[in-house]
Order: structure tokens, then sequence, then C-alpha cells
């Protein structure tokens, strides 16, 4: 490649070309959907299926409350209407009862002439009486649905409150109980159940808050103690060869479970609601963890390439620090001689965002979803245990979640991955305080 060329690479459907030499400002992009579609593709093409094999309805998008509505309005002119018709019926057979006679200058008409006068009476008598009641009935209808949409509100305040009640929970607020007082109804069993699911879960976190400190405390002392007693042991003069070789793979061995320790630690840690909120700058944050990488990074021989702006995001600044780390590291660690690795913050799409893309072995597409699991490694390098724990990208998706980010992972044309983060658009520029 001559100076000034540019390498050409054409990426096939689900991955992304390498950053061409020289260019880091470019985020990179899929083109085509990596095997899944859009977030909200797939609901809505069950809603389209759903609408094409039951046919579309229009409850489907209506509120509770203007369901109640209707429902109490269709039964009322329901009702109306069938007094409406009775009404009809008892008036004219009221009014048939009674003998009609009719005389002009005292004398009487015969009476088929009576009763055909009598009937266009009662006709016209009926109709009208008829014609006032349905006017009436559409009146009070109208009232009658504005009075049973205020009604409808008021029986569904209850479901309001444990509505607003849940969204305020959190594993910091389970303590809260919605209380519902009233009549022993259909609305106080669900509240007085929803009262001791939130117990349950209260006792639930609370196990697992001392279980994580106790096994903080139970599985670290002995691995520390054991580290001591190897790191004596090294050096002493008059030990032998063979006492210091078996000492240095114990010492790695025992390095390596503390290692995993503190993984399996800090993943129940950033699965858990955040304790601080602070506005942090991606950027900044990045320019650090790699300060701290710099000796790993050129120790590796790879090629390092950064584009760093401002991207402020609220969260923990622990947590955050370690998900851009696991980034760079799951980079260092997964990639090949001589390659390179990408790393970019700022805003992308709106949101701000960090994107970190390395060289490495080709990582099939179907292996993307696994890579984010708990000690699940991909093919090839990424069997290798001892490179880690096989927790960092687990890591790296329970801190977005606790921030209510998404994180994206493509295959890279040539072998590699693009790892991209989004986090929510943070509302506040000055000093952070706690949650």
């Amino acid at each position: 490649m001559t100076a000034g060329e540019q390498e050409v690479v054409t990426a096939s459907a689900g991955e992304v070309p390498p950053t061409p030499p020289g260019e880091t400002g470019t985020w990179r992009r899929l083109s085509r959907p990596l095997n899944q579609q859009p977030k909200g593709a797939g609901q809505a093409d069950k809603k389209a299926v759903g609408e094409k094999e039951h046919g579309f309805r229009l409850t489907d998008n209506i509120s509770l409350r203007m369901r109640l509505t209707l429902i109490y309005g269709m039964l009322f002119f329901a009702a109306g209407s069938l007094l409406v018709l009775l009404n009809y019926v008892i008036l004219v057979s009221v009014l048939d009862k009674p003998d009609f006679t009719v005389q002009i200058d005292g004398y009487n008409l015969e009476s088929e002439i009576a009763d055909e006068i009598k009937a266009v009476l009662i006709d016209g008598i009926a109709n009208q009486v008829t014609r006032y009641s349905v006017l009436a009935l559409i009146v009070v209808g109208v009232l009658a649905v504005g009075l049973g949409y205020m009604v409808a509100g008021r029986a569904l305040s209850p479901l309001h409150k444990i509505t607003r009640t849940a969204r305020r929970l959190s594993e910091r607020s389970l303590h809260e109980r919605i209380a519902m007082g009233g009549p022993d109804d259909e609305i106080r069993e669900l509240a007085d159940t929803f009262d001791a699911m939130l117990e349950r879960l209260d006792r639930a976190f609370d196990g697992q808050r001392r279980f994580v400190a106790s096994a903080s405390h139970e599985l670290r002392t002995p691995l520390a103690i054991n580290r001591t007693l190897l790191e004596v042991a090294l050096a002493d003069p008059d030990a032998s060869p063979d006492l210091k070789t078996i000492g240095r793979t114990l010492l790695e061995t025992n390095s390596r479970h503390e290692r995993l320790i503190d993984g399996l630690l800090f993943l129940a840690k950033s699965d858990r609601e955040l304790d601080v909120r602070t506005v942090v700058d991606l950027g900044e944050v990045t320019a650090t963890v790699l300060s701290q990488l710099d000796d790993e990074i050129k120790k590796s021989g790879l090629r390092l390439r950064t584009d760093l702006r401002e991207a402020l995001v609220t969260g923990d600044p622990v947590l955050l620090e370690r998900l851009v780390g696991n980034l760079v590291e799951n980079a260092l660690r997964y990639n090949v001689a001589d390659g390179e690795i990408t790393v970019r913050s700022g805003i992308n799409e709106g949101a701000p965002a960090i994107q970190v893309e390395n060289s490495g072995p080709v990582v099939p597409a179907y292996e993307i979803e696994g890579l984010f699991e708990p000690f699940r490694r991909g093919s090839g390098d990424r069997v290798r245990s001892k490179k880690s724990a096989g927790l960092g990208l687990s890591i790296v998706r329970s801190v977005v979640r606790a921030h209510q980010g998404t994180v994206t992972a493509w295959p890279r044309a040539g072998g590699g991955l693009v790892v991209t983060v989004h986090f929510p658009v943070s509302t506040r520029r000055g000093e952070g305080d706690s949650a």
C-alpha cells in the first residue's frame, strides 16, 4: 500500500469495516442488521401479525378508564332505549282502553270512523311523547357518560396509587408499602398481595447485601494469606528451584482466583441500584483509564488510536471507570500481533456514548450475544481462561443496565469486535449529588 493510499475493506452483512488509517472521528455503524431487528421491531411485527390473525380491535388503544366509561354509556343507552320502548307500549295500551265516541251536532259517528279517529289520535300522542323521550334520553345519556367517566376515575384511583408506589420502588426503597385501606374488596386484595411481594423482595435483597459483604471478607482473606505465604517462601534464598517453580505457579493460580472473586463481587454490586449519581464526563474517564493502562498497552505492541470528546453522563464514577476499563482490557487481551485499538467517546446518535474497536480473531455473529454472559468466551483465543475470568463484558452489561443505557456489539471485518455503549442524556451539568 503506497503512502496516502487508504485500505478499502468490504464488510459483509452484520459486520462493520475497520477504521481506515488516520481516521478516528467516524463512529463505526452497521449498514445492515446483525441477525436481529432494531429495538421494538419484533414487537411491532408481532403486533402486526396479531392484527392480521385476530383483526383490528378499537379497544386495543383505549385506556381502561375510557373502556369503563363506554361500558357505562352503552348500558345506560340500552336500558334507556328499552324504557322508551316500554313507555310507548304502555302509553298506547292505556290510551286504547277507554271507549271513544265522536259527536257532531249531537249525532254519534259510526264506530268505524270513531275507531279510525281514535287510532290517529293515539299514534300522534305516542309518537310525540316518544320523540321527546328519545331527546331526553340523549341529553341525559351524555350527562351519564360524563358522570361515568368521573366514577370510573374514582374507581381506578386505588390502582393509580399502586402504580405510583411501584414506580418509586427500587432496591433502596423496598421498605415502602401501599397499605391500602377501605373495604376488603378485589383492589384491597391486590394491594395486600403486592405488599407481601415487596416484603419478600426486601428480605431477599437484604440477604443478598449481607451475603456479598460476607463473601467479600470470607473469600478474600484466605487468598490474601496464601499469597503472603507464597511470597515469603519465594523470597527465601535457601528455597530450591523446584520449590520456586511450584510457588510461582501457585501464586499465579492464587492471583487468578483473586481476579475471579473480585469480578464476581463487582458483578453483584453492579447489578444493584446506583448508590451515587454524579455528572461524569466519559471522555475524561476514558483518558484516565487509558493512562492507567499505558504500560500494558505499550508492552502489547498494539497501536492505540483515540478520539475522546466530552460526553456527560449521570451515574456512578467508579462503575463507569470500571466499564471503560473492562472494554479496553477486553480489546487488549483478545487481539492479534501488531493489531490496533480505537477508542471513541462523545455524542453519537444524540446520546453520550463510548465505542471501543479492536482487531483480533474472527468472531462469528451468532457468538456475540454469548460474550455478555458470565464465564462465556468466544472461540479461538477467547477460550483461554488464564487471560480472564470471562466476566469483563458481563460486568459491562450490568453497569450499562444500572445506568439505563444500551450496549451493542458487532463483528469487525477481518476479525475483531466493535462494542458501543449509549447512555441516557444527562440533564444536570452542575455538581452531582448523592441519590
